[in-house]
């Protein structure tokens, strides 16, 4: 009664998470390794382009606390296939249409879509394992983000428009793990185990926005998540031309830049395992941010040879990180708050990431280099490290930081 099946169950949850995360990041970062086919299909500019990526980064950064509060409020598995029904509609109907200004409104769906599953995940996490190992199946299931983030780059011009021969090809591809992931939530899921004594108390005991708001150490996993998104965001879209400008060709960057994926893939999973094995977290959080800003000094006066390896500690340390901030809604809250509670931590943290790219992008027009922004990279990890010496430890060696 106690083993296998509530076992078999939580495996099943976490592995509907998996590929919710990997629709997520699939079908929004497909769009990048297109970006000239794109421009030709619509006779859109570059920067038009670019806020196809954007955009569902806005939608999270502006509805990601109402999103959350709605997810405390119907549970679990209906949030997440409402979800991942918009993510599917939203991604097949990209495919579609041939008129710009439709693929921006579909793309907002998509958008809405990743911001009700996006603050869910966690809490799906939490119902189904425990406290301790929450970080652990955050890992899990923060693979499939990290999948989402770099497959699209390895298939989509040598295997998928090949065959497909358009971008709405492309689209319609990304959106068949939404699809799935759907129908697997619908008819393999159950709702979480403590989900009816939720339904029945959720006014009671969900922490107001404002309560939240006042809460000092969400704020400090939000600017956790902030100078996570920042790091990342930049790192993502800027190494392949530092790499240029250090000699490399655009051929070599791009296989540099892709290091920094396959790196972080095994780290998602394997930096919270470790930190459970432990029972620390916070030293993996201020570490992750220490290391970070001088790395980001080392790219200053790094030669490209020497690139691959930047990207392996990049990576390691951005994704390891990144998995472990992702579990501290569910470590910090109220088990009836972590969809409000990651909804804010993603909404903050998310301003990173569509402030970042644009900055270092002015700094690069103004400057023609990147050091500036390498710069404000290192500081940057200095305060990441602060902040993250200030969260409370959550792991089970509690009294040690």
């Amino acid at each position: 009664m106690t083993t296998d099946k509530p076992a078999a169950k939580a495996w099943v949850a976490i592995g509907c998470a998996w590929l919710l995360g990997f629709s997520m990041y699939g079908a929004l970062l497909c769009v990048p390794p297109m970006v000239h086919i794109i421009r030709e299909e619509f006779d859109i500019t570059y920067a038009q382009v670019g806020f196809l990526i954007s955009l569902p980064l806005g939608v999270l950064a502006v509805a990601a606390i109402p999103a959350g509060m709605l997810a405390d409020r119907i549970g679990i598995k209906k949030a997440t296939m409402i979800g991942a029904a918009m993510m599917s509609v939203g991604g097949l109907l990209r495919g579609a249409i041939s008129d710009y200004t439709l693929l921006y409104l579909f793309t907002g769906l998509f958008g809405l879509g990743f911001t009700l599953v996006f603050p869910n995940l966690p809490k799906i996490a939490f119902a189904w394992f425990s406290r301790e190992k929450v970080g652990v199946a955050t890992g899990i299931y923060a693979t499939g983000i990290a999948l989402g983030g770099t497959i699209p780059y390895v298939i989509t011009l040598p295997i998928l428009l090949p065959i497909t021969n358009t971008s709405q090809g492309v689209f319609y591809f990304w959106a068949a793990p939404a699809i799935a992931a759907f129908i697997l939530c619908w008819i393999v899921v159950e709702e979480a185990p403590h989900t009816e004594e939720q339904s029945h108390t959720a006014s009671r005991d969900s922490d107001s926005p404002l309560r939240m708001l006042g809460d000092r150490n969400l704020w400090l996993a939000a600017l956790l998540m902030f100078a996570n998104s920042m790091h990342f965001y930049v790192w993502v879209s800027w190494t392949p031309s530092l790499m240029v400008l250090k000699g490399a060709t655009p051929e070599l960057a791009s296989a540099i830049t892709s290091i920094r994926g396959w790196a972080g893939l095994p780290a998602m999973f394997l930096v919270p395992l470790l930190s459970y094995k432990i029972g620390l977290r916070k030293p993996f959080l201020w570490g992750s941010g220490l290391l970070l800003a001088f790395a980001a000094l080392w790219a200053i006066n790094i030669s490209f040879s020497w690139g691959w390896l930047l990207m392996v500690l990049v990576g390691v340390l951005i994704s390891g990180s990144f998995s472990m901030i992702l579990a501290l809604p569910a470590e910090l809250s109220r088990r009836r708050s972590i969809g409000s509670a990651s909804g804010m931590i993603l909404s903050i943290g998310y301003l990173g990431g569509l402030i970042a790219p644009w900055l270092a992008g002015y700094l690069f027009d103004i400057s023609g280099t990147l050091d500036w922004s390498l710069l404000g990279l290192f500081v940057i990890g200095l305060g990441w490290a602060l902040i993250g010496a200030l969260v409370p430890e959550t792991g089970r060696r509690t009294g040690s930081s």
